[in-house]
């Protein structure tokens, strides 16, 4: 590999919104790094629904299926 052309990279603490904490390595320079869903609490894994609103999206479109009807 060419010398000089590659990023740094660094330990970094992951914190999820849910709690949980795990280590990786990352080009961000920053040692703590925040994030919103993780494998502890994605639905894909936990096999349970959650719905992650950002925005009102959710009621905006209840409010939209409603007028509908």
């Amino acid at each position: 590999m060419k010398e000089g052309i590659h990023p740094a990279y660094h330990d970094v603490e992951v914190t999820c919104a849910c709690g949980n904490t795990f280590k990786t390595g990352s080009c961000i320079k920053d040692k703590n790094l925040k994030i919103d869903i993780c494998n502890k609490c994605h639905p894909f894994f936990t096999g349970q629904q959650k719905i992650v609103d950002t925005g009102g999206r959710v009621e905006r479109f209840q409010k939209r299926i409603k007028k509908s009807e």
